[in-house]
């Protein structure tokens, strides 16, 4: 009876490892994200060029939204934007 009971439980433990493991190779990694990104940005580039771009690209930080915030604020400022215009133009700033 014991031996079941252990057979069991290991054939349990295995089938969820298998099960998890195979949830995992599902799921792209943050970096194989990056490249699916930068692959489609790439589209068009040939050559030299497009390696040059896929560099920048994969070596490029993600802008927080707080660096889109100074970005875009300081844009506004240059182009000297106020009310209704200013509104818009940092929706559309920080939506981008």
């Amino acid at each position: 009876m014991f031996k079941q009971f252990t057979l069991a439980a290991a054939s349990l433990v295995l089938c969820l490892g298998v099960a998890h493991a195979a949830d995992a190779a599902k799921a792209p990694t943050a970096q194989q994200s990056k490249m699916g990104e930068c692959n489609k940005e790439a589209e068009g580039k040939k050559g030299d060029e497009r390696k040059a771009f896929m560099k920048t690209c994969l070596s490029a930080k993600k802008a927080t939204q707080q660096d889109k915030m100074k970005t875009c604020n300081a844009d506004a400022k240059t182009k000297a934007l106020k009310g209704d215009d200013r509104k818009k133009f940092m929706s559309d700033c920080l939506k981008g």
